[in-house]
């Protein structure tokens, strides 16, 4: 903890109380996420579907068809994605305020980056959804359109990944100089094609979703180039890659996971992830290798293995999250009960500013006393006429031979007549500062 201390940069927390219990916003949290990654991963490999199969359809037509459809979808699921995106985000933001936003300041301009890509990314994918027939002699025009879509649904979740990533290891936040060198931080590269992999493998079985549906027309639009068995298998092997893909890297995660953040039970929830995975896999394997007439026999098995894959591997880097930042948080709650604690007593105990005093050699004793009153008195007060506050003569004619009175009602004054404003208390003065008020003002004769 005192090493921690010494290298990391502990700012103090938001002293604000969180809108939810923090449970609640954790639960939220990881659900919401579980959502918004579905919709994003669908965007992100339906976008790589549907170039591979568009480039693949320059020598076989039906593939083009097939990429067409792929990429009607395109639109669709990235807007449920930027609408389900909302939040995760707010709930990370609000759980770990102080670390999010220091990995987003930290990657600066990639950061920054984020929404013009997101705007140049979606209008490509409205281009390319609407310029097909327009493109129909030019596809490799048509192409590089969808090529640089892709790249760019490439490049966003990336920078997500690296800020999410940087958060979870302030005491390296001090040797961070932009994106790239947050980019070489354990565990990102890994990570990163743990999750192509994860977008592969749903668009794979959202491709057997798709293409099963009932009232989906399979032979009137691939006019029998493509039968609906033939599509199935097409998206049950794209979602074998995908799952394989997911498996060697995500071994790869595991053992590169910085162990700040290990324990028992991350492991053991990794552990159960990366065994539905596996399973997801072997079902994917017996659907595509099987009869035909069983194609749809463990669609639903693998369809429901995957999302509870998900559901525990969200919850697992959320665990993760939580046991790396644990030091640190209880440094920074230390800071915030320290800085919380000064500025109570701060409050409880203002100290004003004091103005220089010019001192008078030629009033003697009183030269302090008469620097204070015009400092702090000759705006209410004159010596012979009433200002705003009554002349020094009268006080003398109250309090004459009685300094400790004079100096108690400067200390706490009060209201005695009607036609004198309240006089305000004068919290910056001290008791030898009033001492020599008062020896003052009664020397006036």
């Amino acid at each position: 903890m005192t090493l921690l201390q010494i290298h990391t940069p502990v700012p103090k927390d938001i002293p604000l109380p969180l809108p939810l219990p923090e449970w609640a916003l954790v639960v939220l949290l990881v659900l919401s996420f579980l959502l918004h990654i579905i919709f994003i991963s669908l965007m992100v490999g339906g976008s790589i579907v549907t170039l591979w199969a568009e480039i693949k359809g320059l020598k076989e037509k039906r593939f083009d068809t097939f990429a067409n459809e792929i990429a009607k979808t395109i639109t669709v699921n990235k807007s449920i994605a930027v609408v389900l995106g909302i939040a995760p985000l707010l709930s990370i933001g609000t759980l770990y305020t102080m670390y999010f936003y220091a990995a987003n300041a930290l990657t600066g301009f990639a950061w920054i980056m984020i929404i013009p890509l997101v705007t140049i990314a979606f209008l490509l994918t409205y281009l390319h959804k609407y310029t097909w027939y327009t493109f129909k002699d030019s596809k490799r025009i048509h192409i590089a359109i969808m090529a640089l879509s892709v790249g760019i649904f490439l490049f966003i979740p990336l920078i997500f990944l690296v800020n999410v990533n940087l958060m979870m290891f302030p005491e390296k936040w001090g040797t961070i100089h932009g994106f790239l060198s947050a980019l070489l931080l354990p565990n990102v590269i890994p990570r990163y094609l743990e999750f192509l992999g994860s977008c592969i493998a749903i668009t794979g079985i959202f491709i057997v979703w798709y293409n099963g549906r009932k009232n989906y027309p399979v032979e009137e639009i691939y006019e029998g180039d493509f039968s609906r068995t033939a599509l199935k298998k097409t998206g049950y092997s794209i979602a074998l890659l995908g799952l394989a893909l997911q498996i060697f890297f995500g071994v790869i995660v595991l053992f590169s996971l910085p162990s700040k953040g290990i324990s028992y039970d991350v492991i053991a929830v990794m552990a159960g992830a990366g065994m539905l995975l596996a399973a997801a896999l072997y079902y994917t394997y017996l659907s595509l290798t099987g009869a035909p007439e069983k194609i749809d026999l463990y669609f639903r098995r693998i369809a429901g293995l995957m999302l509870v894959y998900m559901l525990f591997y969200g919850s697992s880097r959320q665990m993760y999250r939580n046991h790396a930042l644990s030091k640190h948080q209880a440094l920074m709650a230390a800071r915030t009960a320290e800085f919380e604690k000064l500025s109570k007593e701060a409050a409880e105990h203002p100290v004003a500013e004091q103005p220089q005093l010019e001192l008078d050699p030629a009033l003697g004793n009183v030269a302090r006393g008469a620097a204070l009153f015009q400092a702090n008195c000759a705006g209410c007060h004159r010596r012979d006429e009433k200002l705003v506050g009554p002349p020094m003569t009268e006080m003398v004619s109250i309090y004459k031979g009685n300094n400790k009175g004079l100096e108690a009602w400067i200390r706490k004054p009060g209201k005695k007549r009607p036609d004198f404003p309240q006089m305000p208390t004068l919290t910056q003065l001290t008791d030898a500062d009033r001492e020599e008020l008062a020896k003052y003002i009664l020397s006036i004769k």
